[in-house]
């Protein structure tokens, strides 16, 4: 269904009620956030611990039969749900760390470009309908093959040349059979919020998608057996206690962790380890261990692992949101214990409130606050979503040998006296100690509108940023980048991937919903070249979204 717009008049006066019931909650002896800032209760206590529904190993991803759902055609808005505690800015004010002229140029290539999903789309497996919006686009690179996800379908590609070896297949095909006689909600449905990801270490695959029609919610994750994405998979349902919304994965080594937005029976982010050791083999007794958190704390990021290096033996598992307190990152630290799950600890405290305030330069969530609706594009007045009141996937994760280094970003507005979107970047260093930001910028070098960026790092210490791009041009995509040695908080010289040349949305056919995230990756045979999968605009129209994945490689990476 499409979701309704709310007038900035309406939100306001919400955000005014909102507060109104937070000043209630926080009487008493409500906990309180490091810093003095206090926060909804919130049920207080050890991890959750559940066992998978289902488990169960499948044949080739060939051999599997199809499920007897089309991929289209369909007018079918996938609705946003947005932090219910945000709030309209009553007064925009600069950004703090605004870079507002482009950096220097950096010596890179753009390597393998191809099609991905989306309009025109076709594989072995047929043709591709649009049925929804939007394609929430994810994808991963492993050491042959890119698998690329959007909401409703799939398809893996050869690295090398860029063709297409297996696809387009809806999304729940992975999970054909898992029940056996008794179709499991992992089959039935196909409701996407895809994650991929590559497990470089173990040399697999990492694939999951929700499961939340029909009044069951389940996450749904399947582990290839081998490091071909064709291959068979280890496939898991795990019921969830309430609609488990926007769920985004981190790879680490002693467990997938995983961050949700609770809706329809609880409220607020949850974070959850699964057990990586046992999943890898096939293991039915692998388990969930789950914290909820209030409703004050929404949009979390899990750290994902990047290059050879692993993290410090025993290091936690981080996950960082944007900070209930201005101009602020909230970090958690998630130390899982698989053989006994009552020392699992998320947060500090029975309450599970963040380990660390981390300060960062004065930003303002883009869309006046809201995450709503405000991007323009060319040739059209219709606006797109900025999701701006959460961080956007990844929080990449590298050990440099004498730094942790954590990367994310999110969707900001610039403030006066231009206001546009752009992308908020941060460094922070010393996560297991005293984390700070190292460095960080918003990227806006002209008076064009950035948002639902994807940020790494490769082994050389270079970083490399895609995002989408819209204003005065149509939605396209475009990356830059920066080395070590370049003044602290700036971006390099854009180049862009794929221009726009048409625009979302008509005169009668109104559609706001952009993508939710992208995906960019890093390469685990060279640990140079990056991978980006994101949605652009061919055509003016509604439901004729494409997507794109392009390689990027910085010469000085070797």
């Amino acid at each position: 269904m499409k979701r309704r717009s709310r007038t900035h008049s309406a939100i306001y006066f919400g955000a005014l009620l909102s507060l109104a019931s937070l000043g209630l909650a926080y009487m008493g002896s409500a906990p309180r956030w490091p810093g003095g800032a206090p926060v909804l209760a919130q049920a207080p206590g050890p991890a959750e611990v559940r066992r998978p529904r289902r488990s169960d190993t499948s044949p080739r991803l060939l051999d599997i039969p199809r499920p007897a759902v089309s991929l289209g055609p369909g007018r079918q808005v996938k609705p946003v749900r947005l932090n219910p505690n945000r709030t309209v800015s009553l007064g925009l004010q600069q950004d703090g760390a605004l870079q507002s002229t482009p950096g220097k140029a950096h010596s890179g290539k753009v390597g393998k470009t191809v099609d991905g999903i989306g309009k025109g789309f076709s594989g072995p497996q047929g043709s591709f309908v649009i049925a929804s919006a939007p394609p929430d686009t994810s994808g991963a690179v492993g050491e042959t093959q890119f698998f690329q996800w959007v909401n409703t379908a799939f398809a893996i590609f050869d690295k090398k040349t860029g063709a297409v070896v297996f696809g387009p297949v809806p999304g729940n095909t992975l999970w054909q059979g898992l029940g056996g006689n008794t179709p499991t909600p992992c089959e039935i449905n196909n409701d996407g919020d895809p994650i991929v990801q590559y497990d470089k270490a173990a040399r697999r695959w990492v694939v999951s998608q929700f499961s939340v029609s029909g009044g069951t919610f389940s996450q749904c994750i399947a582990v290839s057996t081998t490091p071909d994405a064709m291959g068979s998979y280890f496939r898991y349902e795990f019921q969830q206690p309430a609609f488990n919304d926007y769920p985004k994965m981190g790879v680490w080594p002693d467990a997938y962790y995983v961050s949700y937005n609770m809706f329809e029976g609880l409220s607020g982010a949850r974070a959850c380890a699964y057990d990586r050791s046992r999943m890898l083999v096939g293991d039915p007794n692998a388990a969930e261990q789950c914290f909820q958190l209030s409703p004050s704390f929404f949009g979390l990021m899990p750290s994902d692992l990047d290059g050879a290096t692993p993290p410090p033996a025993g290091s936690p598992n981080y996950f960082i949101g944007i900070g209930i307190a201005p101009n602020s990152l909230d970090l958690w630290r998630f130390h899982v214990d698989w053989n006994n799950p009552a020392n699992t600890t998320f947060g500090t405290g029975a309450n599970h409130l963040p380990d660390a305030r981390i300060s960062a330069a004065r930003f303002n969530n883009a869309c006046n606050g809201t995450g709503e609706t405000c991007v323009p594009q060319a040739g059209t007045p219709q606006q797109l979503d900025s999701l701006g009141e959460r961080l956007m996937f990844r929080l990449a994760y590298r050990n440099l040998g004498a730094q942790e280094v954590l990367l994310v970003n999110h969707s900001v507005d610039t403030g006066p006296p231009t206001s546009r979107t752009g992308v908020r970047w941060y460094e922070i260093r010393n996560p297991r100690t005293t984390p700070t930001v190292f460095q960080q910028g918003t990227f806006a070098p002209d008076t064009n509108h950035r948002w639902m960026g994807s940020i790494a790092m490769d082994k050389k210490g270079d970083i490399v940023v895609g995002y989408n791009v819209a204003g005065s041009v149509n939605p396209g995509i475009r990356i830059t980048s920066r080395f070590p040695t370049d003044t602290l908080g700036r971006l390099g010289k854009e180049t862009v991937l794929q221009n726009g040349t048409g625009s979302q949305g008509t005169s009668t056919d109104a559609l706001s919903r952009w993508g939710d995230y992208s995906g960019l990756s890093i390469d685990p045979v060279d640990d140079c070249t990056f991978w980006y999968t994101t949605e652009y605009m061919k055509e003016n129209g509604t439901f004729n979204w494409r997507t794109k994945i392009a390689s990027f490689k910085l010469k000085r990476c070797k």
